[in-house]
């Protein structure tokens, strides 16, 4: 079976290799704008969902699975996706800082050979340090938080930010392989152990 995983995530990309499937990478192109009112778990849920069904139309009726996700950070009431700026990560940074905070990452997979689908979401809590403006501008120089949610990536330099965590730390990271694992069991029957 051919493995496809709808985005360009490195660390995605990263996860998948390790379970041994050598997925070719094929970023999706969607909208990714919310919805009026839309939870964040339901958001990142139907962006994972609307990114495999993007890629999967090229492959259906092969054996081939897509598998779409997508991350965000939530706090106060705000999602926080990628920052656009050095100035806009600061900021998010500073909103973290000395706080918890929830990441949800949705995912979804496509069987390309019947288009059927499975999606799902996980929740994490992350507990952030306080920072001091030096270590936020440190951050932020190192160039590590402008790919990531909520400006930090926690198994890189991020994780000297970060104090604890309540979950699963490879859905904080971009893909809860656990979750996606006993998902593709249940419903394809496809194991990845």
């Amino acid at each position: 079976m051919l493995y496809i995983l709808a985005s360009g995530s490195p660390r995605r990309s990263e996860l998948l290799n390790r379970l041994g499937l050598r997925p070719r990478v094929m970023p999706a192109d969607v909208d990714e704008t919310p919805l009026p009112d839309e939870e964040p778990r339901q958001m990142v849920k139907r962006l994972a969902m609307m990114k495999a069904l993007h890629v999967a139309k090229a492959f259906a009726g092969k054996d081939a699975l897509v598998i779409g996700a997508d991350t965000c950070v939530h706090i106060d009431g705000r999602v926080l996706g990628k920052p656009k700026s050095a100035d806009e990560a600061k900021e998010m940074l500073g909103l973290l800082a000395g706080r918890a905070h929830e990441v949800y990452t949705g995912y979804a997979a496509v069987r390309c050979a019947d288009m059927e689908t499975v999606a799902g979401s996980e929740e994490t809590r992350v507990y952030m340090k306080a920072l001091s403006d030096e270590e936020k501008t440190a951050y932020v120089n190192s160039g590590e938080p402008m790919d990531k949610a909520g400006a930090y990536g926690i198994q890189d330099k991020g994780s000297l930010l970060i104090e604890k965590i309540e979950g699963d730390y490879f859905n904080v990271v971009g893909l809860p392989v656990c979750a996606l694992g006993k998902r593709l069991k249940k419903e394809f029957g496809i194991t990845l152990l």
